[in-house]
């Protein structure tokens, strides 16, 4: 897996070029940093929909938490929150695999950065 790094964003009129930080997602998954404000952008550039999972390694009242797995349509890009709970492994990182990386690329952002 691929350790992705967070992109900071100013909220005082930041706007990130999505294009210009996103990287290939990698073929057997990346991992990316949890906590407010973290957010994962995957970029669909792919004819066909991919399906992102990101896992969710707690459980509640000892029942496993099923894994966010979200279909991003073709040609479009999703983005998705990364808090602490439900997605930080022992790491504090989020493990995040795709069904496919043809065409996919990825960012993790950081809102509110300085």
């Amino acid at each position: 897996m691929a350790a992705l790094n967070p992109t900071p964003v100013p909220v005082d009129g930041g706007v990130p070029d999505l294009s210009a930080v996103a990287v290939a997602a990698a073929a057997l998954g990346d991992t990316a940093p949890c906590g407010p404000g973290r957010f994962l952008a995957v970029i669909n550039g792919d004819a066909a929909p991919h399906t992102i999972t990101i896992a969710t390694p707690g459980t509640v009242d000892g029942l496993a938490i099923e894994d966010l797995a979200v279909a991003v349509a073709a040609g479009k890009t999703a983005v998705f929150p990364l808090p602490r709970r439900p997605f930080a492994a022992g790491t504090g990182r989020a493990a995040i695999t795709y069904d496919a990386v043809t065409s996919v690329t990825v960012a993790v952002l950081e809102l509110g950065a300085q």
